[in-house]
């Protein structure tokens, strides 16, 4: 609690949201205010009462007037947490499928400068088959997890949790928005971080499925795992000189900062 009260950095929670109407609120009460200075939610299209809850709850809102995808609306959260000023913004799904109250634990390492972002990590939190996470999935999730961690010579016990803290500084360096509006955008934005050396750290986390989490489908999760494969090579490509792909150029145009 000292921390949080004598903290100089403006901390936002940003939530991509689609259809969260009914875990909104339990999202938010979980929410430590000591902790957040703002939270906003981009709605991405969604078809029950997202928006006119958040409004009534007082979040800033942004909507999407077509749905643009998981990543799509990573890219909304993250401009417009930084346009307002934000140091460190944390991706909270308002699906509450993911613990907001490690909020704290993800932000004291960002605060003390020791790292660039903080991910949640469900493997080293223990017990994820327990928590209902899908066999396949779990088992997916090793095997990725290792193929990530060979390509970018770093270990890390999850790569594709969604609860996540960035610094600024990480999201001014790197071109997220040359990424994907589809789920990989997670993958990409770690394979951008890695190439410029950007220091990552994990903390534990529960899992908790429920039927009103989102989950994506088997099918989609194909999909997904192709297009993190499909990362790699490019990652390993431009690396070594070989290729160059945009989304390792350049930086993300952000207007000016309004504190």
């Amino acid at each position: 609690m000292d921390e949080a009260l004598k903290r100089t950095k403006k901390v936002i929670v940003v939530m991509p949201a689609y259809n969260a109407e009914k875990t909104l609120v339990r999202t938010l009460d979980d929410i430590s205010r000591e902790w957040v200075d703002e939270i906003i939610l981009v709605d991405d299209c969604s078809r029950d009462g997202t928006v006119a809850l958040a409004k009534k709850l007082g979040l800033r809102v942004f909507v999407h007037e077509n749905n643009k995808g998981y990543g799509g609306n990573q890219k909304t959260c993250y401009t417009e947490a930084l346009k307002l000023g934000g140091d460190i913004m944390i991706m909270v799904h308002p699906d509450h499928q993911y613990d907001p109250t490690v909020i704290p634990h993800l932000v004291t390492p960002l605060l003390d400068g020791e790292c660039d972002a903080v991910f949640g990590s469900r493997m080293l939190g223990g017990r994820p088959l327990e928590g209902g996470m899908p066999k396949w999935k779990y088992l997916a999730n090793i095997f990725l997890t290792a193929v990530e961690n060979a390509t970018f010579y770093m270990y890390l016990t999850e790569y594709h949790s969604g609860l996540r803290a960035y610094s600024r500084r990480y999201l001014e360096t790197i071109n997220f928005m040359a990424n994907s509006d589809d789920f990989v955008f997670d993958s990409q934005i770690i394979a951008q971080g890695v190439l410029h050396k950007m220091r990552i750290r994990e903390i534990p986390i529960a899992t908790r499925y429920f039927p009103e989490a989102s989950q994506i489908s088997l099918g989609r999760s194909l999909v997904y795992g192709l297009s993190i494969l499909k990362t790699l090579i490019k990652f390993k490509l431009h690396k070594k000189g070989w290729m160059k792909f945009g989304m390792f150029n350049g930086r993300a145009r952000i207007p000016d900062r309004k504190d």
